[in-house]
Order: C-alpha cells, then sequence, then structure tokens
C-alpha cells in the first residue's frame, strides 16, 4: 500500500470543484466568508502554504514537498497515484507476475481555517500474483487441474 499525503493540518491541496467550475455554489462563492471561520477560501493562508508529500519508498513524483495550485489538486493527484499503479504492472512483468487488483483512493478534508474542502492526499493499494514454477504447491496444482481438464474438450470428426 502506497500514500500520498501528510496530515491535513501541514500537507495536502484545497480542492473543490463547485468553487473552480462555478465559482459560485447555493449562493457561496469564494470571496465569501463561511460563518464560524476565520478567513474566506481567495484568502486562506493556510491553504496558500498547504503542500503534498510522497510517504512511500517508491521512486515517484513528490518525494520533497511541493505546492498544487487548488484547481488541479485532484488531477495531480491521481496522476500521481497512478505512477504507484504503473510502478505495480512494471514490477509484475520483471517478476513473472500478474497484478490482480489496483485501486486508487483521494483523500479529503476541510481546512480549518477557511472551510472549504479540499483533497489531502492518495492511497493506491495494488495486488500481484506471482508464478513460481519450482513451488512443490504450484506443480501439485497443476498435475491436479490436469486430471481435471483432460478430456474436457474434444474435437470429434465424425467423418
Amino acid at each position: 500500500m502506497t500514500t500520498m499525503g501528510i496530515p491535513a493540518s501541514s500537507y495536502g491541496s484545497p480542492y473543490d470543484s463547485s468553487y473552480s467550475s462555478y465559482g459560485n455554489y447555493n449562493g457561496y462563492n469564494q470571496t465569501d466568508k463561511i460563518s464560524g471561520q476565520k478567513s474566506n477560501p481567495a484568502e486562506c493562508e493556510t491553504c496558500k502554504r498547504r503542500k503534498y508529500q510522497d510517504g512511500s519508498n517508491e521512486m515517484v513524483s513528490f518525494k520533497a514537498a511541493g505546492h498544487i495550485d487548488p484547481d488541479n489538486a485532484a488531477s495531480v493527484v491521481m496522476s500521481h497515484e497512478q505512477e504507484h499503479v504503473a510502478n505495480a504492472y512494471q514490477k509484475a512483468d520483471t517478476g513473472n507476475g500478474e497484478v490482480v487488483r489496483a485501486s486508487v483512493r483521494l483523500k479529503t478534508s476541510v481546512c480549518p481555517e477557511c472551510g472549504r474542502t479540499y483533497i489531502s492526499g492518495g492511497e493506491t493499494n495494488t495486488q500481484i500474483r506471482y508464478y513460481n514454477e519450482d513451488n512443490p504447491y504450484q506443480k501439485d496444482l497443476k498435475s491436479s487441474d490436469r486430471s481435471k481438464y483432460l478430456g474436457a474438450n474434444v474435437d470429434i470428426d465424425a467423418g
């Protein structure tokens, strides 16, 4: 399992499609202050300083903390997580394996200063199945499969 993102208070990137796509969502826009919040999303210092950093041991982007534009955060984080998926496929190819499952999940949080919802990180889970022909259990499985499938496909010519 690989993850991108450190706790939302120090890393991540603000993003909410309702702000960038429409500019005004239910009468609220980025210049309005939400009741109970310290600032509006356009002036939020926490969102301006927020950075991402990859926490995995793979060679991918964001090994050093970096800021992401709030309007592009979802696509940048998804692209980063797809690097982990690509690495899993490459690892499977080099080790006589097969990627059985790969899933990516984006995480969201709410900024404590302005109340805006943002992408706070991502998580990639992959499962690789390796074939080991020297394993005695694999040999037994093959021999039992042979007897199961022997004669299952018969081509008879009634000539």
